[in-house]
This record gives structure tokens, sequence and C-alpha cells, in this order.
């Protein structure tokens, strides 16, 4: 017997295509603001990456250009020794360095060039003197503003320094060591505290130094965040209407810089007070420096 076969031919389904649908206007609306949205993306991102990376790189080269003219000009003059009842003079030129700064616990490559001047232009170079406050050394308020994002960003993380930490400023003459003050939750216990550290030995809380029975210093901490109109941190005696005789006035050191970091809404203040001072000699190098 001979099998049947089926002549009748095996069904075939075809699949019909899903239609299209239609681009109306909300569908292109809906596709116009995604593609605008990731555009938006890609423009903030490559702002990111020249603001943080690109602008450090300028600013390096400019910091190197600033920190050359200077040893230049240090190795140019022959400088007598100083007479610590003289002041020494600055040629302060806006936006040429006049002094360098160093703060050891950053590490020894930490070293910045000052320039004299804040605007835009001098902080891309470095950090910046506020012109008409005190210089290195002297009493009054020797006072510094810098980049924490960006541009070199000396600064972006002087939230990490700590009370009695050293900064150390170089002028042509002489090595001037400032260590910051006592915040204002170590103030209360200060002596039984930390002020047995040996980095505290000539630190400790200001309220009455000048002696007057205002305390013109009461209000003088090792570390604040403020808004950006306080200009007052950067005054002689900060937070301080008051006249105070500059005999009496401590000579401080005040570091500004934004709070916080990608943000200009507030100010990160150091305070900071003088506590040593060397001559420059050959081949001396102040024992701060080497602090970690």
């Amino acid at each position: 017997m001979v099998d049947r076969v089926d002549d009748e031919p095996e069904t075939v389904r075809v699949q019909r295509p899903t239609p299209v649908p239609v681009d109306g206007p909300l569908r292109k609306a809906v596709r116009g603001f995604g593609e605008l949205m990731i555009t938006a993306g890609l423009v903030i991102l490559l702002f990111v990456v020249y603001e943080v990376y690109v602008t450090d790189i300028l600013s390096a080269e400019k910091q190197d250009e600033a920190t050359t003219a200077l040893d230049d000009k240090w190795n140019s003059n022959t400088v007598e020794p100083v007479d610590p009842q003289r002041q020494v003079q600055y040629d302060l030129i806006d936006g040429q360095a006049f002094a360098k700064m160093y703060i050891p616990v950053f590490g020894p490559d930490y070293h910045f060039s000052i320039v004299e001047g804040t605007t835009d232009k001098n902080l891309e170079v470095g950090p910046g003197h506020y012109i008409g406050t005190a210089l290195p050394g002297n009493p009054g308020n020797f006072s510094v503003a810098g980049h924490r994002v960006g541009k070199g960003a000396p600064f972006n993380d002087l939230d990490l320094l700590s009370s009695c930490d050293a900064i150390v400023v170089e002028t042509q003459t002489t090595w001037v060591v400032y260590r910051m003050l006592p915040t204002t939750g170590e103030e209360a216990g200060w002596a039984e505290g930390k002020a047995k550290n040996p980095k505290c030995a000539k630190v400790a809380p200001l309220k009455d130094l000048a002696n007057t029975g205002a305390s013109p210093y009461a209000k003088t901490v090792g570390q604040e965040i403020v808004t950006p109109a306080q200009g007052e941190v950067i005054s002689p005696v900060p937070h301080f209407a008051g006249e105070v005789p500059v005999a009496q006035q401590a000579a401080l050191m005040t570091l500004t810089t934004c709070h916080p970091r990608f943000s200009d809404k507030q100010r990160l203040i150091v305070h900071a007070v003088l506590t040593m001072s060397y001559p420059k000699a050959n081949g001396f190098v102040p024992p701060e420096l080497k602090e970690q």
C-alpha cells in the first residue's frame, strides 16, 4: 500500500509590516526637546571640562611665567640684610608676583607665587593680594584670594586646614610664618587642649589681644563661612568697625575662596596669625616647611 501524499500546500503566514506612527506635532515636540537636552548636556560637560582642566593648564603656564619673572627680579637685585626695625619695601605692580606662598600640610609640591590684585585676570595667574591690605609680616591683615576650582585652584583644599597649620610666605628678604587660628569650637578649651601641641606654642584665641576692653578680635577665628558682601573679613581687624591703633593690631593673614565648590554663593575664610619670621640666607630653609 502506498502512503497517501497530501498534495495540499503548506500554509504560509505572511507578516504584514507594522504601521509607522504618524509623526504628529506632539511627537515632534518630544523628540526636539530630547535632542535639545542632549545637546545642552554635552555643552555643559564641555564647559565643566574646560573650567576644571583646560583652565588649570592655562593658569599653570601663567603661574610659571610669573614665578620665573619674580625669581629673575630677586636674583638681579642685591639686597642688604633686613633691619628688624625697618619695614621691607615692596615693588607692587598690578598682576605681577611679589611673594611666594607654601602650605606644608598640602605637600612639598604646594607653592604659588602671589600676585598683586584680585581681578579675574590676576586670579588666573595665581593667588591675589587684596590691594590696600597689609603686607607680609606687618601689623594688620595680609589678605589673599584664590580660586577653588579651575584656574589653578590654589585654594581647592582650604577647608582641610586645621588650627596651627603653617602658611609660609617667602619675600625677597624674609620667610614669614603664619599659623591658622583656633576655630570657634576650640576656643573655650584651648589652653587645656590643643595648645599643648608644640605647633600651637604661639597660637591662641585673639579675643583680648588689643587689650582695649572692647574685644575687637572677638569674631576672628580660624575658619568661617560668610557671604560675598561681608568684606569686613579682610579689614585690619576682621569684623570690627572701630579703630585699633596699628601698634595694637595683630599681624594676620586671611585667605578667601568660593564656597562650596563650583559655587560662588558664599566665601570660605581662613584667618592665621604671625608666629615666626626668619631673614633669608643661603641654604636656609624654615623648619616649618618640613611639617606634614
